[in-house]
């Protein structure tokens, strides 16, 4: 296999830069592919327990605006 992936490394490096590119963010991709459906499955959780919360009235949304004025107070 090693040598399979030093060509397939020789062969990429003639590739133009766009393409190189592309190949190295989908062969990264699918390195993270495990770990990235795990954490999206985790934030679909906690979306669905934090609107469920909304819902039923046990927290209070705030204006965007508010949020990030004090994002920009804390940050100083």
């Amino acid at each position: 296999m090693a040598d399979t992936a030093h060509e397939l490394a020789e062969r990429g490096k003639q590739l133009p830069p766009d393409e190189r590119e592309r190949l190295v963010d989908e062969l990264l991709a699918s390195l993270n592919e495990p770990a990235s459906a795990a954490l999206d499955a985790a934030w679909a959780d906690e979306i669905s327990r934090r609107l469920a919360a909304y819902d039923r009235g046990e927290v209070q949304a705030l204006p965007a605006e508010a949020v990030f004025a004090r994002a920009r107070a804390l940050a100083k």
